[in-house]
């Protein structure tokens, strides 16, 4: 009975952690307005092709989708899901330290309750919270298999590795690595059944092959916002350790970017560190364990080396569940008992503390590129019959969940066109391959009469006196201010350096914006998050 009250105690206060400010008012960012869009295209009109066109496997929206048809689309009904899934990883956890023993089993459901990481995750709509679900029991089905080496065991490990495969893209990192780890446990004692594992799995990878094979070789720029530092790494462990969340979609390439954020940084994850170098020593599983955990994230560190992927905390969560663990092993094993329950208390405090009284915590980390903000934005512009919305960034289907833009004509520059606006007869797949020396000198010298005669043909001379053109602009991707332009695009080493999209969204937000500022007369600003909205309207006097 004792263990059942403190099993459902932890799994409650995960709940809790999980629900409060679960509903966010920004709406949906751009992933997770993603996840919906994919989730809620029918079956016979175009979900696998909707799936393909993104950069994940199809299992999430398969899950998503299951909730969608009983309780419908809302926001909230969304986050649900993944609350859901978080609440089940805690027992997960529970059931994997237990492979132990009890205080572990506790130690690691504790752990997943409290973890920032994770309850950022439980609160979006995006596929991590799962993919933790299924590394966590192919974790405990990993360590059952060469407790207990029995069918039933083995069949689940090849379940959850294939749901891994099936759940997130270069989740093949992690389950390769992993069926190395297997057999080196138990190849000599189970040859046969250890070869019928890699042959399931593999065999479920082939069926997977083509829907990889079209992802991977996609041509998108959607990773091509940020490069690989040092500081990544350290960023790595004080998402997964700490309270402080800095590498969710690109961090600062300076660790101590925020120097009053270095005790609640550092402090946490220094003790899980301790915690983790206790139980290496200890024990040769847990050696081999995290030889799994550090292949993947090497390899994970020379992809995103060779520019194909960014390096970012939730990219490797496969290896958390097992972080998770080894840690809560060296807790359970500390000689000193006193130093461990001070540890774990000190753990306990400034995880709780900054998740309640900061605003930075991870349940009330705003979504400041919300899709919501600009839908708001607009129901208070007055905006008339056919008058002109031009987004830029993201075409107009971003928008459908909050936006109705049957009473308006839609103009989009965005990642999959902004070719045909910036140079004359220059193909996406050119800009795509050598975009940056093609763009450098119209960056450089700012002079590009094609790009104002695009914004005069089919804007400018569309209105008539009194119509107005809403220029929706996403900040977070367009920063750099004509000036830095000039002198990134000057400089060789700068130049290099500087992701594509961001030069060339902020390029296009200045000359946009200058060139209707020519003609037109601005009539409203409004900034929000990290959006901005300026409406123009051609008045009577406008030449």
């Amino acid at each position: 009975m004792k263990k059942i009250i403190s099993i459902t105690a932890i799994a409650v206060l995960g709940l809790v952690l999980r629900l409060i400010f679960i509903n966010k008012p920004d709406g949906l960012w751009n992933d997770e307005y993603v996840s919906w869009m994919i989730a809620a295209t029918p079956f016979g009109n175009g979900f696998i092709q909707a799936v393909k066109s993104q950069c994940h496997m199809p299992f999430y929206y398969l899950y998503i989708k299951f909730f969608m048809a009983i309780f419908g689309q809302s926001d909230l009904v969304l986050r649900l899901t993944s609350v859901f899934a978080g609440v089940l990883s805690i027992i997960a956890m529970y059931f994997t330290g237990r492979e132990k023993n009890e205080a572990t089993g506790l130690y690691c459901a504790g752990f997943a309750a409290i973890s920032s990481f994770l309850i950022y995750y439980s609160q979006e709509v995006r596929l991590y919270q799962i993919l933790f679900l299924f590394s966590a029991l192919s974790l405990l089905y990993t360590i059952k298999c060469i407790k207990q080496p029995v069918k039933r065991n083995f069949i689940l490990y090849a379940i959850f590795n294939f749901l891994i495969l099936f759940t997130h893209t270069i989740g093949f990192v992690f389950v390769f690595f992993n069926l190395i780890f297997l057999s080196i446990n138990l190849y000599k004692q189970f040859k046969k059944v250890i070869t019928a594992v890699w042959i399931s799995i593999f065999a479920g990878g082939i069926i997977l092959s083509p829907m990889v094979i079209h992802i991977l070789t996609g041509r998108s720029f959607s990773q091509w916002w940020g490069s690989f530092s040092l500081s990544k790494i350290g960023f790595l462990f004080t998402d997964y350790f700490s309270p402080v969340l800095t590498n969710l979609t690109n961090a600062p390439d300076n660790f101590f970017y925020v120097p009053k954020l270095a005790f609640f940084m550092l402090v946490p994850a220094l003790i899980c560190i301790f915690f983790i170098y206790k139980s290496l020593i200890k024990n040769k599983f847990n050696i081999g364990l995290f030889a799994v955990c550090a292949a993947t994230v090497l390899v994970l560190i020379c992809v995103s080396l060779s520019g194909k992927l960014v390096f970012i905390t939730k990219y490797s969560i496969e290896i958390y569940p097992a972080l998770i663990y080894l840690a809560c092993f060296g807790a359970d094993i500390a000689d000193n008992k006193k130093l461990r329950n001070t540890l774990v208390i000190l753990y306990c405090l400034i995880s709780l503390g900054y998740i309640i009284f900061s605003p930075y915590s991870a349940p009330k980390m705003r979504r400041a590129e919300g899709h919501k903000i600009p839908a708001g934005i607009m129901a208070q512009l007055n905006l008339n019959n056919n008058d002109i919305i031009l987004l830029e960034y993201y075409p107009a289907d971003r928008f459908y969940k909050y936006i109705d833009f049957s009473n308006y004509r839609v103009k989009a520059i965005h990642k999959g066109n902004f070719n045909e606006y910036l140079s004359k007869d220059t193909t996406y797949h050119e800009a795509y391959n050598n975009g940056k020396g093609i763009y450098r000198d119209i960056f450089k010298y700012d002079n590009n009469l094609y790009f104002n005669n695009r914004i005069k043909n089919d804007i400018i001379n569309e209105l008539k006196p009194g119509q107005s053109v809403v220029m929706i602009i996403l900040n977070s991707v367009a920063f750099y201010s004509p000036d830095d332009i000039i002198k990134i695009a000057s400089d060789d080493n700068l130049y290099n350096e500087k992701p594509l999209l961001f030069m060339v969204f902020s390029y296009i937000k200045y000359k946009t914006f200058t060139e209707l500022a020519k003609t037109l007369t601005i009539t409203n600003i409004a900034q929000k998050g990290n959006w901005t909205i300026v409406k123009f309207t051609k008045l009577n006097n406008n030449t």
